[in-house]
């Protein structure tokens, strides 16, 4: 829930300073370097150490970034250069700590409720999802030093939370560092065409895809609203995604969920293509559901691929490029978002992400039949 309304802070005060799309991608570009850059190190990270302890220290970094971009607003000296600093700062230690979460659920519940696990864990996210953007608007009103100090106080209260959980499984094999154990998480992911199929489809589908960057520009200069219209905007796929992971912890998918996969990143980009030329707010948000809700379908299959299939002692390794791989789909692809739009307009780049989607889609069906072949998700 922090980080979603610090992304709708920082999106706003952004594009209030700069008035520019390129800037809004920079953050996205921002939070994707340091993910991109640590990748490696993080899975080691996160297969040798305790995985809470791990969480809890990046939780902290976190809340005391937000801190100093609330003292920043309310002393007066805010730039966008300060903004692009801490929110790299803040991507560092969501580069460690996202990896380390993912490897820790498994642990929790036993591989037989695992992809209800999954389910259940994204509808909790995906209810923070909601919760985040819509209060980071409505305390936007009081300006953003507000929003900045709350969200640190959440992420603060974070990590105290994941100080409770109580694991027996621990972590203890210590590998020796080689070159060979380093990459080990990359070979993993190349030796399973099902699991690399399923992540890279996620990946091309949200950097093509991805409107979300954009949502100032549309709430501000298309649809004009203010920053409590951005703040539903940015919540309408979550409740999306939220209806239908409740739906799929109570009925979750059992045969063909490979060709699932295939159809639910498909509408994912029509509604894409649909935002794109929307001009009306309700459409505009109830096509942000619709977007959501595919997505989620995407993000149960491939999270329990990945987690199900994958040895307890490289979870971490492969968590961390799988992560990094979702980064480069959300960061990375504001970032092109940005620079889309800033070349072509605003509506051209999400159009042209939106196609790009469905052509992604028909390209993988070919390149991975091993993913379209997949009926279950158990072992």
């Amino acid at each position: 829930m922090a980080f979603q309304m610090l992304g709708v802070a920082v999106g706003w005060q952004i594009y209030a300073i700069t008035g520019s799309a390129m800037y809004l991608g920079l953050v996205g570009l921002a939070q994707f370097l340091p993910m991109f850059l640590l990748t490696l190190v993080v899975g080691h990270v996160a297969d040798r150490y305790d995985r809470r302890n791990i969480a809890r220290i990046c939780q902290t970094i976190e809340g005391l970034s937000a801190g100093v971009l609330a003292l920043a607003s309310f002393g007066g000296w805010q730039s966008k250069e300060s903004i692009l600093l801490i929110i790299f700062i803040v991507g560092a230690a969501r580069a460690f700590e996202g990896p380390t979460l993912h490897a820790l659920l498994p642990g929790l519940v036993p591989v037989q409720i695992f992809p209800r696990a999954a389910a259940w864990s994204s509808s909790a996210m995906q209810t923070a999802t909601i919760v985040g953007p819509a209060l980071g608007g409505f305390l936007y009103a009081a300006g953003p030093a507000i929003v900045y100090l709350t969200t640190g106080i959440v992420f603060l209260a974070a990590s105290v939370f994941v100080a409770l959980i109580r694991i027996e499984r621990l972590p203890l094999r210590h590998e020796p560092v080689s070159v060979r154990s380093v990459f080990a998480g990359v070979s993993y992911i190349k030796s399973h065409r099902e699991i690399l199929g399923a992540i890279s489809l996620d990946l091309f589908a949200v950097l093509l895809g991805g409107a979300t960057a954009l949502l100032p520009v549309y709430a501000r200069d298309i649809l004009v609203t203010g920053p409590w219209g951005l703040g539903l905007l940015r919540s309408a796929p979550a409740v999306g995604a939220l209806m239908m992971s409740v739906y799929l912890a109570r009925h979750p998918l059992r045969r063909r969920v490979g060709r699932s996969m295939f159809r639910a990143v498909a509408v994912f980009g029509a509604a894409t293509i649909l935002f794109a030329v929307s001009t009306s707010f309700l459409f505009s948000f109830s096509l942000l559901v619709i977007l959501g809700a595919s997505d989620v379908i995407s993000v149960v299959i491939r999270h329990s691929l990945v987690q199900i299939r994958t040895p307890d002692e490289m979870r971490g390794r492969v968590s961390a490029v799988n992560s990094m791989f979702i980064g480069a789909s959300n960061q990375l692809g504001e970032f092109e978002s940005g620079v889309t739009a800033a070349l072509f307009g605003t509506v051209p780049a999400v159009l042209i992400g939106g196609i790009g989607t469905i052509f992604v889609v028909m390209l993988w069906m070919r390149f991975f039949p091993q993913l379209a072949e997949v009926d279950t998700l158990d072992r």
